[in-house]
This record gives C-alpha cells, structure tokens and sequence, in this order.
C-alpha cells in the first residue's frame, strides 16, 4: 500500500460501479486496511499483518464509528461506509453472526449512540428523502443533482458493507426522484449525466438484492436509462 494511505478503496469500487460482489470489497478492504507497526522492527515502517488482523476482527461482537462532524452525515461522504467492516465481520466469525453495528454522534453537547440501522433511516429521512433537502439541491442547478446521485450511491454503500439498509429508503426514493414526472424531467434536464448515473444505480441496487420492487419500476428504469443515454449522445428517436 503507497505511504499516507488510509482508505480501503471500497468507496472507489462502489462509486465506479467495479466490483462484482460483496467478498471483492471485503478482500479489498483487508488488503488495505492489514498495516500495523511492529514493535520488533521499531522505525522500519508498517508490515501487512492480515492473519492477525483477520483474527481479531472474527472475534470482534460490535462494530462501531464516530460521526466527524455535525454538517457531515452517513451519506454525504463516502468514507464512512468505506471504513465498515460489519459484513466483513459477520463472513470471518465462525459462528456466521452479524455483529451489532452502531454509530456515536458525539457533534453536539447532547451526545448520542444509536444503531447504525437507525442512523442510516435518520439520514435517509433528514436528507434524501426531505423536501427542504433535495429541493435546496435542486436551486443549487447542476451541482444539486449530482448530490443527489450521490446520496443514493452512498446508500448503496451501505447496502454492501453493512445490509443496515431498509427496502422503503429505495422505494420512497424512486417515488420521489422517478416516479414524479415532473421532478424527474428537471433532473434529467439540469443534469444528465448525473440522472444516468441516479437511474443506473437504482438498477444497481435492485440487482444486487439491496432493493426489492415492482417489475414496472425496474421497466421504467430500464427505459429511461436508454432514454437519457440517447439524450446524452444527441440521438433523436
């Protein structure tokens, strides 16, 4: 791992859409996260000490994350659920349990820990799914829609690392962002790309198992998928 590294690259697999399954970012993640000094070698850098690290994660009961900041949630960045390991625990445990995953807010004098579940249904509800949130994105023009891209991909993030994901934060979500015609054609004009890579990730997410739907969602989805595609390259059907 180059010097100065820190991140697992998992958030890079996720918003690229470059992994194949869940055991590729879990590989990834103890590829790069395996670092540790060691005390016999003292000043000779850090070594890769996977095994030992892979032993104490299959014992670990909890996974746990504190909140960096009180402007900065779950899914406004990417390297929350990068640093997630509790899939990862659950496939090294012996006995295959999910540990109990939570994160500590600690941004205000009233500091919390609440699940990540809860956390995640908190930030779906505040940001992503709130009016005053996607519609102060949409002022925003261009930059809003990619925004809004890239809570969802976020989300699926967490899907992948951690499965504390519910059904209904991608179906009030595709209510909210495909459903609405209206609201769908100023994403798809303000921002193509970025509603290419909305609807492509909603795709995603349904075949990968994180989202459960109707077969006329996933139609829709497909069609305007082509639809924006041809938008894009400047193809008039």
């Amino acid at each position: 791992m180059p010097q100065g590294s820190y991140s697992s690259n998992v958030n890079l697999a996720v918003e690229n859409s470059s992994w194949n399954d869940e055991k590729q970012l879990q590989d990834m993640y103890l590829s790069r996260k395996s670092f540790a000094f060691d005390s016999d070698a003292p000043g000779a850098g850090m070594t890769e000490k996977r095994k030992v690290f892979e032993m104490a994660l299959s014992t670990a009961d909890a996974t746990f994350q504190n909140l960096d900041s009180s402007e900065i949630s779950l899914t406004d960045v990417s390297h929350y659920f990068d640093s997630d390991p509790t899939n990862l625990v659950q496939n090294l445990r012996k006995d295959g349990k999910k540990p109990s995953a939570y994160i500590a807010d600690t941004t205000t004098a009233n500091a919390q820990v609440r699940t990540l579940a809860e956390t995640v249904r908190l930030d779906a509800r505040t940001k992503l799914l709130n009016p005053k949130w996607y519609e102060g994105m949409m002022s925003s023009g261009y930059e809003g829609v990619r925004e809004i891209e890239k809570r969802l991909t976020n989300t699926v993030g967490w899907s992948a690392t951690s499965g504390q994901v519910d059904n209904w934060v991608y179906e009030e979500a595709n209510t909210t962002f495909i459903e609405d015609e209206e609201m769908l054609n100023r994403l798809m004009s303000t921002n193509p790309n970025s509603f290419r890579k909305l609807v492509q990730t909603f795709l995603e997410a349904n075949g990968r198992g994180y989202w459960e739907t109707s077969e006329q969602n996933i139609e829709k989805l497909r069609q305007l998928y082509s639809e924006v595609e041809d938008k894009i390259e400047g193809i008039d059907r």
